[in-house]
């Protein structure tokens, strides 16, 4: 039996898993066949309050709370890996058994206007997530997707229905890098990317009474590595595509690397490498070019496209300044900005 859920499209015998580890092939016991499902369905890793910018997403709703939470194993094999010790990891027995009406119970005790899929790939525990995001919605809550994209046509449009906003991972803007560090491919994450900017120009958001269709926010982040996918023409033709392929408003957040997983050798990322992407990326046409991972005020602010005004201040994940009025425009100059913003910061 073949699992759809990525591009792998892993062929999976019975009791087996496929490339993430937890996709499994077995038979439940209320059904009589079998079929591919998570081994860690209805489980977590553990919940934790955060700032949305910390995901990061910044033109979402920014200074909320979101409730983030994750579960184990991975459809890539990132050598760089931050979360390594769960997206390795095949084994469930650690994992907190959670159904999702608990989860969105503990999101509105602390104050989150959202819940979050992160820390491993949501994809690989969509079941899962959709059940919370149906139960989420219902109580008025976002829901966020921190993804690596690598996701089949088969399932994009069933996950995505249900997601508010995503910061997708565009890990590089090569093939070759893909398949020597992530023993993946671009091209399945560029034309996530092309849907979900596509599906973001539908206005209409979504109506817990009557199910409509909705948008799902769009930002991209590139972890930049020095010497692998930091050169100022793979800077240059990453930038070029977005503005081509996604238009000029999508944020694109620069972070940088710090050793982990099996590339403790390489050294951090030095800051002027994202003062310059930063630079190339605003020279492209993008509007809204972010570094992150550094301390850096100048570009994690967001300034106005069109009079240049800092109108969102951050201090790392904390607004301390917000100059955008209730129609989601500039204070100073009246220029629409492109996301989601409260009304009543």
């Amino acid at each position: 039996m073949n699992c759809t859920n990525c591009p792998r499209h892993c062929f999976i015998p019975l009791g087996k898993s496929g490339f993430c580890g937890v996709r499994r092939n077995m038979k439940l016991d209320t059904e009589n066949v079998s079929r591919i499902f998570s081994i860690a369905h209805g489980k977590n890793t553990g919940l934790a309050v955060d700032p949305i910018e910390k995901k990061p997403l910044y033109h979402f709703y920014p200074n909320s709370k979101t409730l983030s939470l994750g579960s184990i194993g991975c459809n890539l094999d990132c050598k760089f890996c931050q979360n390594f010790s769960i997206a390795h990891s095949v084994d469930d027995s650690t994992l907190i058994e959670m159904p999702p009406s608990a989860i969105v119970d503990t999101a509105l005790r602390n104050g989150c206007q959202s819940i979050a899929f992160t820390y491993n790939e949501p994809i690989i525990w969509l079941e899962y997530a959709i059940e919370i995001a149906i139960i989420a919605h219902q109580a008025g809550l976002f829901t966020i997707a921190v993804t690596n994209g690598y996701i089949s046509p088969e399932v994009r449009q069933k996950f995505f229905d249900h997601i508010d906003a995503a910061n997708v991972d565009l890990k590089s803007f090569s093939d070759k890098f893909y398949r020597e560090y992530c023993s993946a491919a671009v091209e399945p994450v560029k034309e996530t990317l092309c849907y979900l900017a596509e599906k973001n120009k539908n206005q209409i958001k979504f109506n817990c009474n009557n199910n409509s269709i909705y948008r799902t926010w769009l930002e991209i982040t590139t972890l930049l590595i020095p010497g692998l996918n930091d050169s100022e023409d793979e800077i240059e033709k990453l930038s070029e595509w977005i503005f081509s392929n996604l238009g000029s408003e999508i944020p694109l957040h620069f972070s940088a690397f710090r050793p982990a997983d099996r590339m403790q050798s390489i050294p951090p990322t030095p800051s002027s490498t994202l003062f310059r992407s930063r630079d190339i990326a605003s020279s492209k046409g993008l509007k809204y070019v972010y570094t992150g991972n550094i301390d850096d005020p100048i570009g994690q602010a967001t300034f106005c496209p069109q009079c240049k005004q800092n109108i969102i201040s951050r201090n790392r994940f904390n607004v301390t300044e917000y100059l955008i009025n209730e129609d989601q425009c500039c204070n100073y100059c009246g220029q629409t900005i492109a996301g989601e913003f409260v009304t009543d910061y």
